[in-house]
């Protein structure tokens, strides 16, 4: 039986709703092997790494920096460091597949096009999960239904074809953006500045603006394409 198969056999039965801590503690032996933390140092991101310090402290934390990070974001990844005496296990992009992109297209060929958008996203993101999960049997993620259009239907716990089959965790699956705040502010967590300038979802600079009144929460994500569009291949089924 493969990892894949024996993976799938032991998923187990959620009750509708489960809490956060409910999906973790699932996910995590349901894996059966080591499970790692994707962190783009999102509000949803830092909950979940308080909450892995009370379930399993011992999970990796890993972040994907694409080059294109906001300051704000390097800032909060170092106070989470220091306040929980936490190793971050950062991985970049390919600095040959990047020189090749901007030499060729130069610095904003992901506006032009979807097609080209994915190139981008492909180099500075997926490539470098890819060796992120390597050994991996599962990973954690902070997305959450009502993020996007593109997330409505998120399981708790799925079987992540496009990276060997392994276990994916979405523990804030249920919860709503307030559940969210208002478990951070109940631990007083640091969190991105840039949340509190209207950036509910924060990816790199170029590709990231504040949103309007009435928008959905990644409406500020490659605003000039149709909500449909707005993933960037970490997550696509």
């Amino acid at each position: 039986m493969t990892r894949k198969d024996s993976v799938k056999t032991s998923l187990p039965e959620l009750p509708p709703e489960a809490d956060p801590t409910q999906i973790l503690k699932s996910g995590l032996a349901a894996a059966k092997g080591p499970v790692a933390l994707a962190c783009s140092f999102s509000v949803e991101d830092i909950v979940i790494i308080d909450l892995l310090q009370q379930l399993a402290p011992e999970t990796r934390v890993f972040a994907l920096d694409t080059g294109r990070l906001n300051e704000e974001t390097y800032q909060v990844a170092e106070s989470l460091r220091m306040r929980f005496d936490l190793k971050i296990d950062w991985h970049f992009p390919r600095f040959d597949a990047v020189e090749q992109l901007e030499r060729t297209k130069g610095l904003y060929s992901f506006r032009e096009n979807l097609d080209n958008r994915h190139e981008c996203c492909a180099i500075r993101k997926v490539e470098p999960l890819r060796r992120a999960l390597t050994g991996a049997a599962g990973w954690i993620t902070g997305q959450r239904r009502s993020q996007s259009v593109t997330r409505g239907e998120l399981p708790p716990l799925e079987i992540d074809e496009g990276n060997g089959g392994i276990l994916k965790i979405n523990p804030l699956a249920y919860w709503s953006q307030e559940q969210v705040w208002q478990y951070a502010r109940s631990k007083a967590l640091p969190t991105n500045k840039l949340h509190q300038q209207g950036y509910p979802s924060i990816g790199c600079a170029p590709c990231t603006r504040a949103i309007r009144e009435g928008e959905d929460p990644r409406a500020g994500r490659w605003w000039w394409e149709n909500p449909e569009h707005k993933e960037c291949g970490l997550h696509q089924s």
